[in-house]
């Protein structure tokens, strides 16, 4: 394959043709750069765990520079491997434990039910702009403690990040300028008004010692924001579209919500909002489906292939919100395993299933989903519904 056109039309065709015929295949990206496409799923988990497969860029010999972030955006977790991975992982996670998630969850339904509460009884309404935006960012914004008076629409920030447009390079750079100046204006803000929040907390860590340089610090307060956004929406978002195109789930679904934990896992396993995993590069010659590629090379391990891969999952192309909610890879596996996974669940969780009570008249519009054009994302830019 030269290029990445019918990954980006088609995604699920595409990858489906190739697990059949080279799951391991060189492929050309929009930049011209080249990466290792890997889609089965036994394939995908070894390699998702496999040490030799490194996220530091510094490994790379053919030419892969990324989003070109500055320093102080790009000392992130999706660069480092363990122990600069470990440590500021550690530090993080204490805002995804148990405990919190179940915290945070009385908040999560009264912002839904507000949200609820502004569509009215019946209309129409985009509900990713009136609902599944609105509820990601305000969820992330509080547990970060971002103020009111800072909170902005995200969408157009990522959306550059995400899918950049070859023919708007400066879009991506504006991006990230734009990004660049709230984390500056934000870290400021918190460090003159601390508060029993994630950023707050962070700060205190940073201005007690060496556990957290300055770029660390500013990298992870991007990481966590932009990427708790992105991600939430995107698992709501395509949650609620495959349950529109499938009524009798959601029929099931409303009259039993006791199986929602289950079916968010199977809306996550058949359209989940990653694409792909965060590219890696090998360290040394790694052979992969029989195919070995040599050091320094990228390697994308496709999650929504293996999530499709019929060596795995019985009938992969159907939802079944009955099937054994275990083994996908959505979310990744080891210890890139998404640090917000208990929070994005719990957010999926209800933001359905306030939406199947309240609604029950929910339904397609009469105009076509849009999908956002990208090879490393399978998110909507818009989701017409009517009630």
């Amino acid at each position: 394959m030269d290029a990445v056109d019918d990954l980006i039309k088609d995604p699920h065709r595409a990858y489906r043709h190739l697990r059949g015929t080279s799951p391991v295949h060189p492929v050309a990206g929009p930049d011209g750069t080249t990466a290792w496409l890997v889609t089965r799923y036994d394939d995908v988990r070894q390699a998702l765990s496999d040490p030799r497969l490194s996220l530091d860029k510094r490994h790379s010999t053919d030419g892969y520079t990324g989003f070109a972030l500055p320093p102080a955006l790009d000392a992130n977790l999706l660069n480092m491997d363990p122990p600069d991975h470990t440590r500021i992982r550690r530090l993080v996670g204490r805002a995804f434990t148990p405990g919190r998630i179940q915290q945070l969850r009385g908040p999560i339904q009264k912002t839904a039910d507000q949200l609820v509460d502004a569509l009215g009884e019946h209309g129409r309404t985009d509900l990713i702009a009136s609902y599944a935006a609105p509820l990601s960012i305000t969820v992330i914004c509080d547990l970060l403690g971002v103020p009111d008076e800072h909170r902005v629409d995200f969408r157009g920030w990522t959306h550059a990040l995400v899918a950049p447009d070859p023919a708007r390079p400066a879009a991506t750079r504006d991006a990230v300028t734009a990004m660049l100046g709230f984390f500056t204006g934000l870290l400021a803000d918190k460090r003159r008004r601390p508060a029993d929040d994630l950023l707050s907390d962070l700060i205190r860590v940073r201005e007690a010692g060496d556990a957290l340089s300055e770029d660390e610090l500013m990298s992870l307060a991007f990481l966590v924001l932009v990427a708790g956004f992105e991600n939430t929406v995107h698992l709501i978002g395509n949650g609620l579209h495959s349950l529109l195109q499938h009524p009798e789930e959601m029929a099931l679904l409303r009259e039993d919500p006791t199986r929602l934990p289950d079916a968010v896992e199977e809306l996550a396993r058949f359209e989940g909002p990653a694409l792909l995993a965060i590219r890696r590069f090998t360290t040394e010659d790694v052979v992969l489906g029989g195919v070995t590629v040599p050091a320094g090379q990228t390697v994308l391990l496709s999650l929504a292939a293996a999530n499709r891969d019929p060596e795995r999952f019985d009938h992969p192309d159907r939802l079944d919100l009955g099937r054994e909610p275990t083994g996908h890879l959505a979310l990744g596996l080891g210890i890139h395993y998404c640090l917000g996974a208990a929070l994005a669940r719990a957010e999926a969780e209800i933001a359905l299933g306030t939406l199947l009570v309240r609604l029950p008249g929910l339904r397609p519009a009469d105009v076509e989903p849009r999908w956002r054009p990208s090879m490393r994302s399978r998110s909507l830019t818009a989701l017409p519904v009517s009630y």
